[in-house]
């Protein structure tokens, strides 16, 4: 699947989506998001509210399995990091970090996933995305969290931008060493049949937002 032309680019940062009411769509169980100016999820060039998630297999580095993200079954988290990120990706992580500690404390550890995806498999191998999730105060020995690598540049663009309509652009500094990427936040809530029920952009989402549709999601609308 080739996501729709990603007209608005990394400026796109006035779409959001908030919380709605339960129903509207027979694949989802969060209602139709509030987005500002009537946008639809159509108009959107990433996976948004009551679409699929693109149908790719992406290696876990550091378990050697192969994830494909349509046959995940129970709802996940998913985004897309690079470790050398200094800004937001640190933030990206975090929060699914904490909403990962949740799980864990909450005893429902096993009906949630955790998918980041990195778009740097140059720099980002195995020991790379060890050495970064323990720094990151990961569980990686828990099950539920896979750092998803492509396994190259190629592919990186090929997942990313092509099936997710997610676009980063890299940077040619003098030390090409350094580079880096201008990206944006993006964290996909995907239910157990593989259907988005929140595209969470920059700053939107939170780890509280996170768990509070996470746990609407994991009960079909009703309470532990």
């Amino acid at each position: 699947m080739n996501r729709r032309t990603y007209l608005r680019g990394i400026g796109l940062a006035g779409v959001g989506a908030t919380a709605g009411c339960l129903g509207g769509d027979p694949n989802t169980t969060l209602g139709k998001p509030d987005r500002r100016g009537g946008v639809t999820s159509e108009a959107l060039a990433y996976p948004a509210w009551g679409e699929r998630v693109p149908d790719v297999t992406l290696p876990d580095p550091l378990t050697g399995a192969s994830i494909s993200l349509r046959e995940v079954d129970e709802p996940a988290l998913v985004t897309f990091f690079y470790s050398h990120c200094n800004s937001i990706c640190p933030r990206l992580i975090s929060s699914l970090r904490e909403v990962q500690i949740h799980s864990l404390d909450g005893d429902y550890a096993d009906e949630v996933g955790f998918y980041p995806i990195t778009f740097d498999p140059q720099r980002d191998t195995a020991d790379r995305l060890r050495e970064y999730g323990t720094d990151m105060n990961v569980a990686l020995d828990a099950d539920n969290w896979h750092f998803l690598r492509p396994s190259s540049r190629d592919r990186a663009k090929a997942v990313l931008e092509d099936e997710f309509g997610f676009r980063f652009q890299r940077t040619h500094p003098e030390d090409m060493d350094m580079y880096m990427f201008t990206h944006i936040g993006l964290v996909l809530l995907v239910n157990g049949d593989g259907y988005v029920e929140r595209a969470y952009r920059g700053q939107e989402g939170r780890e509280g937002q996170y768990i509070e549709d996470l746990e609407t999601v994991r009960t079909g609308g009703g309470l532990l």
